[in-house]
């Protein structure tokens, strides 16, 4: 581990896609949460999202890591909502500064507060079939980093990446905005990415290629991230963000419905992955989780 994070133990939130969709009746376009943002009334459902982790945090005594509303708010994914480059800047500007306030609404209670941009894929998290080299992945996530440098944020992390050249040119454009940057690949159910390479590979792949203060993995039940560890690279993963469900991301894309999980399958496997991350400090949760399942893993 370098630097200032992770370090300590640390709550962060769950599936804010799926828990607006489906227990707040949000339609979010492209899995889009960010135009909530532009509205009064968005800002409070995500100021309630963001409160239940914050008590999750007060009661288990850890640490906090905002994360921003904005895994999709990149151009390609602004510009099917009609977002120009300006628009979408002042977006993450504004995710940023959200979180800011946040950070001191939740002083009294909780003392260590990180604000985190939060970056997704270019293309579909769950799609290898796009892999971008490091060089158009630095370009094209540039844009959206030095807002979140513009703004104030502590750390940028990329959520849900599938290949390893994305990875490579998030840390680089992370770099350049002087931000510390965590990567967060997801796995399928056989423990290995979506492009086919072992977690293992590709967490030595991107540390070559320079590296990031840490890796997570996010978007995975716990049953499935246990296959891709060993002995090799387990040490860099900081943190888990587990999907409730068991389901392989090609189940989840077609489900109507929410899977919630078996919540003591949950917490019973994610404990199980503990022995092999001994740097594990980072804990909340994925598609299907929210406040609750973060607080069960947390022992509440």
């Amino acid at each position: 581990m370098s630097g200032q994070f992770p370090g300590r133990p640390m709550v962060t939130d769950g599936g804010l896609e799926t828990d607006l969709i489906f227990h707040h009746g949000q339609e979010l376009p492209y899995f889009a949460a960010f135009p909530l943002l532009e509205s009064e009334q968005g800002r409070s459902l995500l100021t309630q999202y963001y409160d239940g982790y914050a008590a999750v945090a007060e009661r288990s005594g850890a640490a906090l890591m905002l994360e921003s509303a904005t895994w999709r708010a990149s151009s390609d994914w602004g510009q099917l909502l009609g977002y120009s480059d300006e628009a979408l800047a002042r977006t993450n500007r504004d995710a940023i500064a959200m979180l800011d306030g946040l950070r001191d609404r939740y002083r009294q209670t909780v003392t260590d507060v990180v604000v985190g941009g939060a970056v997704g894929p270019r293309g579909d998290g769950y799609n290898p079939d796009r892999q971008l080299d490091a060089e158009e992945a630095a370009e094209y996530h540039a844009a959206q980093i030095e807002a979140f440098a513009q703004a104030g944020a502590d750390i940028v992390t990329a959520y849900t990446l599938t290949g390893t050249g994305e990875a490579i040119g998030i840390v680089r454009a992370a770099r350049a905005a002087g931000l510390p940057v965590a990567i967060s690949f997801t796995v399928e159910t056989d423990g290995r990415l979506p492009s086919g390479e072992s977690l293992q590979s590709a967490i030595a792949t991107v540390d070559k290629a320079g590296g990031p203060d840490y890796f997570l993995v996010n978007c995975a039940h716990p049953t499935h991230i246990e296959p891709a560890l060993g002995a090799q690279g387990a040490d860099r993963i900081a943190g888990l963000r587990c999907n409730a469900s068991t389901k392989s991301h090609a189940e989840l894309d077609e489900a109507t419905e929410l899977d919630e999980g078996d919540l003591q399958l949950l917490t019973r496997t994610h404990e199980q992955l503990k022995p092999l991350l001994p740097n594990l400090s980072i804990v909340g949760g994925c598609c299907g989780t929210d406040a609750r399942h973060v607080a069960a893993l947390w022992g509440l």
